[in-house]
């Protein structure tokens, strides 16, 4: 029964085989043969497939195997192994030293300086002396500028993570409540905090090299952006009231809270360093591309401050805290007590998630847009590294910070060799200038740690715009940002990295099925509209389903295709004409289960008792794999599998016996 008749209202059937086609579609699609998957393996060939070998003959074949294994060991092999453990070797070739090394060594310079003053103040978020935290400003950033493949990240003293370690620090290593401690008992009470701390390094790297020897850097692909802004803003949210003790004057642990009083002294040296610090970071940020390099507000108030408290001896006349002598040179390498190991190992996972979280997010993002690649694993293998050295010498977690790794692509920065240049000024200080910070107020620090806050509050301006293009994305970021606030930070991750997968399955539940037609004079296939006048075969049905077809879409792939083909009882009419041919578009099925080809083949063989011819077309090679196990075959031949939407339409036309298709309305 051919596709003639005449349509409703008057339009014309479609032209005989004989017959000249007064409409403008491509020759190509009424002459040329089919490109079945039969015919494409006749004359493209299909690779052979290899025997089976018997069992006698596999030993020499697993030998041969080993023996290349072996080779691959050689010289070759190992140096393979040691430019990818060691990406300087393959970027230090191709420097150039011309262009880079100056804007190198300014942002390196510039961030060294930045990691100076906060390191010691993210040293007080963690419970230890500020020096340790000149440490961790030190040997990690060294450690990465040799493993790392971020080639405009910095890595240092984070302000979440010294929060994360800060309260395990005190709640394993209490302060007395007393209070009162002489030296000899501070010294000893920080002795133990510090190493809490490096053992908590050593835990977070050590489960970070274990994610790289099981080659987990692919997790980083289901870290969203909006995860980790919410992470990061909501963890400052939450530990927003930790550095207000020490702003105010105030020793007492976390857990008492502020007590009444506090000094007079420090509240004033506080109020003029905000005065001073804030501003000075608005400008930075309002005329980032017209100052050379960004004002260095932070040293600049640590050497008043210091200046200000030697000659007027605030710490002895107003009891203001003060940092103290800082150690030169560097501590002796000292395995962290590994007795501490099982009692932080709670916190440590979280602190190694985060780190990793961060990091691979923050690299990500840096190398799309300077257009490099970056290797996740290897990220893993260079944080959990620089972690596990660095608490050799008393350091605590690190990762890579937003506001240090900003700063150094604003200041020029372009490779790894920025970090060195850092490294020698956080050295210089170490070695010989650290007497001049022995009278820094600790409320400066504090204030640095206040001001380095407004972060979270710039990453809130871009809710709106995050709304008004993504309004899931800006759920994920509330979601997350309210549980780290509400929960805690490795909760609030999970919460977030679950909901943002929850939200990828839920919008592969409510796609549409598109209904294709030819776009007159040309052979693509595009999506019809409800009502529109579109080139279209009566009984001729094309769909396109652009999702992955699993348990979760089976039934929405089953309802719309009843639906469409009238398999429910409801004979949909295409061109006023009951649906004798259907092409399914599989292009945008990019993997199946084995519900979901199950589900194929049932509806198969539903189309075959209904009297229609179901044609299968773009099938990627797994997919069909998948759907030639779950039987698809014993209800389709191969001949009714193609390659392209154009072919399977051509097919159809000779199935149908028209030459062409008819301009007709089309309900969908």
């Amino acid at each position: 029964e051919g596709a003639e008749g005449n349509m409703s209202g008057g339009t014309s059937t479609c032209s005989g085989p004989g017959e000249a086609s007064d409409l403008k579609f491509p020759v190509g699609t009424r002459l040329r043969e089919p490109l079945t998957e039969a015919r494409f393996q006749q004359i493209f060939g299909v690779a052979a497939q290899e025997p089976e070998l018997p069992a006698e003959s596999r030993v020499p074949r697993l030998c041969r195997l080993w023996r290349r294994r072996v080779r691959a060991c050689s010289g070759a092999g190992a140096w393979r192994l040691l430019l990818a453990r060691l990406p300087p070797l393959r970027w230090l070739p191709h420097y150039r030293w011309r262009a880079w090394l100056l804007g190198d060594a300014v942002a390196g310079v510039t961030v060294g300086v930045v990691h100076v003053p906060q390191g010691m103040a993210f040293a007080l978020l963690t419970s230890v002396p500020p020096v340790f935290g000149l440490y961790t400003s030190f040997f990690p950033v060294l450690l990465y500028s040799l493993l790392g493949t971020g080639r405009h990240l910095s890595t240092g003293t984070f302000a979440v993570l010294s929060l994360m370690t800060g309260s395990a620090v005190e709640r394993l290593v209490p302060e007395p409540l007393t209070g009162n401690l002489s030296r000899i008992e501070r010294e000893q009470l920080d002795a133990q905090r510090v190493g809490v701390a490096a053992a908590m390094a050593f835990g977070s790297g050590a489960l970070m090299l274990v994610m790289f020897a099981l080659q987990l850097g692919a997790l980083s692909t289901f870290l969203s952006e909006p995860v980790v802004k919410a992470l990061t803003s909501g963890a400052r949210a939450a530990r927003a009231r930790v550095p207000a003790t020490q702003l105010l004057g105030l020793s007492l642990p976390r857990q008492m809270g502020c007590s009444l009083s506090s000094s007079p002294a420090e509240l004033i040296i506080s109020a003029l360093s905000l005065a001073l610090l804030v501003p000075v970071k608005e400008l930075n940020v309002r005329f980032r591309d017209r100052l050379p390099a960004p004002i260095p507000g932070e040293v600049v108030m640590v050497l008043l401050a210091s200046v200000l408290c030697f000659t007027s001896s605030l710490d002895t006349r107003y009891n203001v805290q003060i940092v103290g002598l800082l150690p030169g040179g560097f501590p002796q390498p000292l395995l962290p007590n590994l007795a501490e190991l099982p009692r932080i190992l709670v916190d440590s996972v979280p602190i190694a998630l985060v780190t990793f979280a961060v990091s691979a997010s923050l690299a990500s993002i840096y190398a799309d847009k300077y257009n490099y690649s970056i290797d996740p694993n290897q990220e893993l293998l260079a944080h959990g590294v620089s972690n596990v050295i660095s608490s050799l010498f008393s350091c605590f977690p690190n990762s890579a910070t937003l506001a240090t790794t900003s700063l150094l692509v604003d200041a020029g920065g372009n490779t790894q060799l920025a970090g060195l240049f850092s490294c020698i000024v956080v050295l210089s200080v170490l070695l010989w200038l650290g007497p001049f910070f022995y009278y820094l107020p600790k409320a400066v620090l504090a204030c640095i740690n206040i001001s380095s806050m407004r972060q979270m509050f710039f990453q809130m301006q871009e809710l709106p715009q995050l709304w008004h293009i993504s309004r899931v994305d800006f759920a994920v970021w509330m979601v997350t940002w309210v549980a780290v606030v509400t929960l805690n930070v490795d909760l609030g991750l999970a919460v977030g990295v679950v909901f943002s997968m929850m939200m990828v399955v839920c919008r592969t539940q409510r796609v549409k099925c598109l209904a294709l037609g030819l776009a007159e004079g040309t052979e693509l296939y595009r999506p019809l509209r409800d009502g529109h006048k579109l080139l279209q075969v009566p009984g001729l049905c094309i769909l396109s389903y652009p999702t992955p077809l699993y348990f979760g879409t089976r039934g929405q792939f089953r309802h719309i295709l009843e639906w469409h083909l009238g398999l429910r009882g409801e004979r949909i009419l295409w061109s006023w004409h009951p649906v004798r041919v259907v092409i399914l578009d599989f292009s945008g099925v990019t993997f199946a289960d084995a519900a979901g080809a199950r589900e194929v083949a049932q509806l198969a063989s539903r189309c075959q008792d209904a009297g229609i011819y179901l044609l299968l077309a773009q099938c990627n090679a797994s997919v069909l794999e998948t759907l030639t196990r779950a039987g698809l075959l014993d209800r389709v031949t191969p001949d009714q599998l193609f390659v392209s939407v154009q072919d399977a339409a051509a097919h159809a036309l000779a199935k149908l016996e028209c030459t062409g298709p008819k301009i007709c309305t089309v309900w969908v």
